[in-house]
């Protein structure tokens, strides 16, 4: 039952991971906010990113918080996945 759940949880994270890297990527390159998926990829991490944006110092042009949220991510997993797999 542990190993599924930790194959379920490490799923989740690794969808999500995805999705803040699409969030950067989309950074990079300018698509039409109204597409669909922009508007699906900005919905699902805004949440996760405005508390990280707002304690962060403000930078000249770059904003490290989806870079931080994935370190955030991995580190949750990672503990996750450990406590699991001491039951």
């Amino acid at each position: 039952m542990a190993l599924g759940l930790a194959q379920l949880i490490e799923l989740i994270f690794r969808v999500f991971n995805l999705i803040i890297l699409a969030r950067i990527f989309l950074s990079w390159v300018q698509l039409d906010p109204s597409n669909p998926i922009v508007q699906f990829i900005h919905q699902a991490t805004e949440p996760f990113l405005a508390p990280i944006r707002s304690r962060l110092p403000r930078t000249w042009m770059f904003d490290f918080s989806p870079l931080v949220l994935l370190v955030i991510s991995f580190i949750l997993e990672t503990v996750l996945i450990q406590l699991l797999s001491s039951f």
